[in-house]
């Protein structure tokens, strides 16, 4: 073997500085990207934040395109990391916990700033295919990595859409969980992950409660419609493209060419963006409200109340009268002014699961439960429901309700129903 030279220790050192500057850059980059998406982000922010110039960001990306492409790699990777360490698990159960545990504990490590953050993956639609067919080739692989974990068995025609499903729900909550456990202390994570494996794996459902997606709540729930609006095409385009971009990739341009139709028609009906999002609100909360009114108003078990709204707002969103805004999305609009006002209703839907919850643990129907962290994963639940014919293809010819909501209930790993896995 041919005797190496050590590399002199200034060397060294301009390396690591090197290495740790890119680094802090990355994590800064993947915040603003992932609060305010890709056109909502610019270089110089990004060079503020960890106290550079725009010119010496250049120095380690030379576009805004290739930085974003190396924050959604970084997350892609990031999260196949942790499904190396889920996957030593003996069981579906063993390895669904580990896999939340290891990501809570890098999200430590991301809060604590002892590794770059990871974000969202919306907003691919901005880079180039050079780019995107790399992201998408990477994303599916980690995607059947993360599938395997859920996997009692090889994969089959019976049940291979349920388990693709289901991943989708795992890796939805784990995603979610970033912007929600950054309410809490760092302190606290441990234990917050302790509460979410719990519900992933075990459901909400208590003992001797039954799963009943054809009740009379349901189909009073199904009769709730959304307002009548001459612009609903126009409406629906926009919803859509806000839950796979963000308010600021939801360009004009883009709902025009969704619809196929000028600028100018759009502005014969709309006035402006603002007013097309700040309809967009006023439909989503309009659905949403009208549906938790109607069950907090109902008889029944704080199970059977829970279920029915989650079957309902998930049903209304593959329904001809949808789609809904995610609400996730609506704490996203809350960083606009103009929208602030209108986006507190998600604390109070929150407030009202929580109320659901409460009571369903002195009726029985549901577990004991950690309540405002069920809360909060009810909610990434209805909005994991959003992408999931996106990420999941052919998910939306299905039974979405029986494939997707009612794991969640009923626990991850639940058995599978061979005549509704196809």
């Amino acid at each position: 073997m041919p005797h190496q030279t050590p590399a002199p220790e200034h060397r060294k050192n301009e390396t690591m500085r090197y290495r740790q500057k890119r680094e802090a850059i990355l994590n800064a980059a993947a915040q603003l990207f992932d609060k305010y998406g890709f056109k909502g982000t610019m270089l110089s922010e990004v060079a503020s934040k960890v106290e550079l110039n725009t010119n010496s960001i250049t120095y380690y990306w030379k576009k805004k395109e290739d930085l974003f492409f190396d924050c959604q790699m970084h997350t892609i990777n990031t999260i196949d990391s942790i499904i190396d360490r889920a996957a030593t698990g003996q069981t579906p159960a063993e390895r669904v916990r580990r896999f939340m545990s290891a990501f809570v504990e890098t999200l430590v490590e991301c809060h604590a700033g002892r590794y770059p953050a990871i974000m969202t993956f919306r907003d691919l639609q901005e880079l180039g295919a050079s780019h995107t067919q790399i992201i998408f080739a990477a994303y599916r692989d980690m995607f059947r990595r993360a599938r395997n974990l859920v996997a009692d068995g090889p994969l089959k025609t019976g049940n291979k859409m349920a388990l693709t499903v289901r991943t989708h729900l795992l890796l939805a909550q784990a995603q979610w969980s970033r912007t929600w456990l950054a309410e809490f202390s760092i302190t606290s994570y441990t234990r917050m992950a302790d509460h979410m494996c719990d519900i992933i794996l075990n459901g909400l459902k208590g003992p001797g409660f039954v799963w009943s997606p054809t009740s009379a709540l349901d189909q009073r729930l199904i009769a709730i419609a959304a307002p009548d609006s001459p612009n609903h095409g126009f409406l629906a385009a926009a919803i859509s493209l806000i839950n796979e971009v963000g308010y600021e990739g939801a360009s004009i341009d883009r709902v025009s060419a969704r619809l196929s139709v000028t600028k100018g028609s759009f502005y014969h009906h709309i006035q402006s963006k603002k007013d097309l999002f700040a309809e967009c609100i006023r439909r989503t909360i309009s659905v949403v409200e009208g549906m938790q009114n109607m069950v907090l108003q109902s008889e029944g078990t704080g199970f059977e109340k829970l279920s029915s709204l989650s079957r309902a707002l998930v049903g209304f969103q593959f329904s001809p009268h949808g789609p809904l805004l995610r609400i996730s999305t609506w704490s996203e609009l809350s960083n606009y002014a103009h929208f602030h006002n209108r986006v507190e209703p998600v604390r109070w839907f929150i407030q009202n699961v929580t109320e659901m919850f409460a009571a369903g643990m002195m009726d029985g129907s549901l577990r004991p439960i950690h309540q405002q962290v069920g809360a909060l994963m009810v909610v990434g639940m209805i909005s994991g429901a959003t992408t999931l014919d996106k990420w999941v293809p052919g998910s939306e010819k299905t039974d979405v309700i029986d494939l997707y909501v009612r794991p969640f209930f009923e626990g991850i790993c639940c058995p599978i129903e061979p005549e509704n896995s196809n």
